[in-house]
């Protein structure tokens, strides 16, 4: 990949539309659009304006009628030279555009090379490069705002304190090694001690936050179990807010999965309806009930659906005990509109499929059961990246080191092989520290007198 060539792609998605859009970036990228395009009088290229022209074909003939907008350098998406031109959305029209611009010496970009290019320009960061991923394959609302919050910095932002006590606490101890006849004082164990405890607190506490933030940005499977007729296919359709799956007073209704994605709290939630548990009637019911379990296994939350109107026996005992052995479980008491029958726990939400009541009190509860405190998590931002909370586990690895080094009296070039180990992996998130950073630092925060 030569990152000085001029780049060319469609950058809406295949098919047709009302528009679609072609991006071309490079140093060549106004003249390479100046030869496909044909304005209507002479055009001088200003930055950050729109203007009509027509698509032309290789013989001069309009194509379509486009509108091209051009980005300067470096105030465009890449930091370099930009131009996109708005097509009708023909994917004709569009391939017929970028064939152009090859021809006139652009090349095809490779996927994600645009954002690569921002972020090696140094336009975005490596989070907000990350986010820009995160950002096109959101599905909730809630999603996109959180990617569009780390486009903007919020990851950076929050590592970025961190980062700078480190690198103090790095340019101390290089100053008193490197500088030692001058008689700088050298921090004490205490101190060093002192200054590694806020910054091991806050990167446990953004790691920590990838709990949350995993699921925000992967969702969940909720699976929804019970014997028959408890109302498991109406709470799965109340919850979806359709009618998806078939309800009837027959018990054995539901005989196989039935599956679909619902936004609970922003969270792109996989609801997945199971057959009624009970001794099968016939093999294609057992089958269901074998594949009602399996989905319970694989579930990162079981939703226990029980009868409120009746008496809970050891059947429902039984189902509730092996949901709560598999991992994190709810139980929803339905059929609330009736008189109570049942004894249940505090913990049960009581809910109606049939009026609807409860059901955001069961959302809740769904939402507060797979994030507890979650809730709070976007006042001071999260992470959302596997790759990100493995780094700052790292980084945490050498903290630990190096405190366990000074406890011990090690010599403080030892303890700068572990604060350098450490500051790798955060430059592995926000962009590498040079020797230069760290010279600056020793200068910048003692009076050397020289």
């Amino acid at each position: 990949m030569n990152l000085n060539d001029t780049i060319v792609a469609i950058s809406t998605p295949p098919g047709r539309g009302g528009l679609g859009i072609v991006r071309i970036s490079g140093a060549n990228a106004a003249a390479i659009a100046g030869k496909i395009l044909r304005f209507p009088r002479e055009h001088a290229w200003e930055s950050w304006t729109a203007a009509l022209a027509d698509l032309a074909d290789q013989q001069g003939g309009a194509i379509d009628q486009v509108v091209v907008t051009f980005f300067a350098r470096p105030r465009s998406y890449t930091a370099e030279d930009v131009i996109e031109i708005s097509c009708h959305g023909s994917p004709v029209v569009l391939q017929h555009c970028v064939e152009r611009a090859m021809a006139e010496g652009a090349r095809p970009a490779e996927p994600g090379e645009f954002t690569l290019r921002a972020y090696l320009n140094g336009r975005i960061d490596l989070p907000q490069a990350e986010a820009v991923r995160d950002l096109i394959e959101a599905t909730t609302l809630y999603q996109a705002r959180i990617a569009a919050q780390q486009v903007e910095g919020s990851v950076s932002r929050r590592i970025a304190p961190l980062k700078e006590q480190l690198l103090e606490l790095i340019s101390l101890l290089e100053a008193g090694i490197d500088f030692a006849e001058d008689d700088i004082s050298v921090a004490p164990a205490a101190e060093i001690l002192r200054r590694i405890e806020p910054i091991e607190h806050g990167l446990k506490s953004l790691a920590s936050s990838f709990a949350y933030g995993n699921i925000v940005r992967a969702g969940l499977t909720l699976a929804i179990v019970g014997r028959p007729n408890v109302g498991k296919s109406s709470l799965f359709n109340r919850l979806l807010e359709q009618d998806r799956a078939i309800v009837t007073e027959i018990p054995g209704t539901t005989r196989d999965l039935v599956s679909e994605v619902a936004a609970i709290h922003g969270i792109p939630v996989k609801l997945v309806d199971t057959a009624g548990i009970r001794q099968g009637e016939g093999l294609v019911e057992t089958l269901g009930i074998e594949r009602s379990f399996q989905a319970m296994a694989d579930a990162d939350l079981t939703l226990v659906v029980v009868d409120r109107s009746a008496p809970i026996d050891a059947k429902d005992q039984v189902l509730i005990d092996r949901a709560q052995s598999q991992g994190r479980t709810l139980i929803a008491a339905n059929k609330s509109d009736l008189p109570p029958r049942a004894a249940l726990p505090e913990t049960c939400v009581s809910v109606s499929a049939l009026t609807g009541a409860g059901i955001e009190n069961l959302r809740a509860a769904i939402f507060e059961a797979v994030a507890p405190g979650g809730a709070a998590e976007p006042e001071s931002g999260f992470i959302t990246s596997l790759r990100h909370e493995l780094l700052l586990r790292e980084a945490l690895q050498y903290l630990a080191k190096t405190r366990g080094a000074v406890t011990e009296s090690l010599p403080h070039e030892m303890l700068l092989l572990d604060l350098y180990g450490a500051l790798r992996p955060l430059d592995a998130i926000t962009g590498a520290t040079t020797a230069d950073d760290i010279l600056n630092r020793i200068f910048a925060t003692f009076c050397i007198g020289k």
